[in-house]
């Protein structure tokens, strides 16, 4: 792996399902992510992706991409255009820094309104110090969002954006 390498762009389909088992599976239960009617009711033209579950996408394309042997360091990601159901989601990475069996990876997704997604995950290889479980490697990845946001040390928060309620621990 080089800097300047480009992850293969992985296609999304945003269908209600997917938007609304996002939400559940997360826990988060507002009306936007489940039910139509409420979204037009605060000014959404339907319902939309929760950010929790964008960033669980944006982990599963690195992992996906970079196979069992490296795990989630850092997550750093920004909403921007939301993801309706009916749209498609494409994933694309280009690898902007490697240090020994690190990389850092700069993630977009886009859909048909503009840029979803955007930001920048770290990977480390998991015989790299630190990691010797999936536990461990787990313990110690960040996630760190902004925009509605998602963030913590170790284990995800929500924060205190439009879409994430009052930062009740996920």
């Amino acid at each position: 792996m080089r800097v300047g390498d480009e992850l293969a762009p992985l296609e999304i389909p945003i269908t209600r399902t997917l938007i609304v088992a996002g939400a559940v599976a997360s826990r988060d239960y507002q009306d936007v992510h489940h039910d139509a009617e409420a979204a037009r009711e605060k000014g959404s033209p339907d319902i939309f992706m929760n950010i929790l579950t964008t960033n669980g996408l944006v982990g599963r394309y690195i992992t996906d991409h970079f196979g069992p042997e490296y795990k989630l360091r850092k997550v750093a990601i920004r909403l921007g255009a939301p993801n309706y159901p009916g749209d498609t989601m494409v994933l694309t990475g280009t690898v902007t820094a490697v240090e020994g069996d690190e990389a850092e990876v700069r993630i977009v997704g886009t859909n048909g309104k503009g840029r979803h997604v955007t930001g920048s995950v770290t990977v480390t290889a998991s015989g790299a110090e630190g990691s010797t479980s999936a536990e461990e490697a787990a313990d110690g990845c960040d996630a760190v969002s902004t925009g509605p946001t998602v963030s913590s040390g170790s284990g995800l928060t929500t924060g205190s954006g439009a879409d994430s309620g009052s930062g009740v621990a996920a």
